[in-house]
């Protein structure tokens, strides 16, 4: 009787045994799987962070480029070495506006030196510069800021119409800016215009939103 309750006793230890390691069993499975849902979890934010950095890297390069200014012939409005975002977008869907800052080229070659001036002829329009005043087909143009009186008007001399895409611009330094005034720059096509500056990136200090 006794060795019978000492087998009973073996047995209900044995079960209890196993039952103890099923559930310690099923426990560390339920903590492993919820390690593995947490991995997923996490590496399935960094990819998408991965992805969406990836995409907007992409729509910043299509969008937007780097420029430098090189030149004196928007100072003091932009001075040599500052550097902004253009927009490359922009003109694609619409159409330079009078006083818009623009990038350009001369000419379709990607080797060709980009220029940063400010609108001032839009096409359809006549521009003469007479006494230093601007006049945009006879009448004078009042500019919403101060820009030093004129004092060569060069070709603008004589009135310079400008036909569809073509685009008169000169610089805010108006008496030392090569601009639409000069043979070496002259009408500005919409198809060498390369964007508007949107954003300016250096000096840090006064780092924003170009206007």
């Amino acid at each position: 009787m006794l060795k019978n309750r000492r087998k009973k006793r073996s047995r209900e230890q044995w079960e209890n045994w196993r039952a103890t390691w099923r559930e310690n069993k099923s426990i560390a499975e339920a903590k492993e799987k919820l390690e593995d849902k947490k991995v997923r979890g996490v590496l399935r934010l960094v990819f998408e962070i991965i992805v969406t950095l990836a995409f907007a890297a992409l729509v910043g390069i299509a969008m937007f480029q780097s420029v430098t200014m090189q030149e004196s012939s928007m100072e003091p409005t932009i001075s040599v070495g500052d550097r902004y975002f253009m927009n490359r977008v922009i003109y694609r869907v619409s159409s330079p506006k009078r006083g818009d800052v623009i990038v350009f080229r001369t000419n379709a070659s990607d080797d060709a030196a980009l220029h940063i001036r400010r609108v001032i002829g839009l096409p359809g329009e006549t521009v003469q510069i007479v006494d230093g005043q601007i006049l945009i087909n006879g009448e004078t143009y009042k500019e919403g800021r101060d820009f030093p009186v004129i004092s060569n008007p060069g070709m603008a001399s004589s009135p310079v119409t400008l036909e569809s895409g073509e685009y008169f611009v000169l610089g805010d330094n108006r008496n030392n800016s090569e601009d639409s005034r000069y043979g070496s720059i002259g009408k500005v096509n919409k198809k060498y215009i390369t964007g508007k500056l949107w954003f300016k990136l250096f000096p840090v200090k006064s780092i924003g939103f170009f206007e």
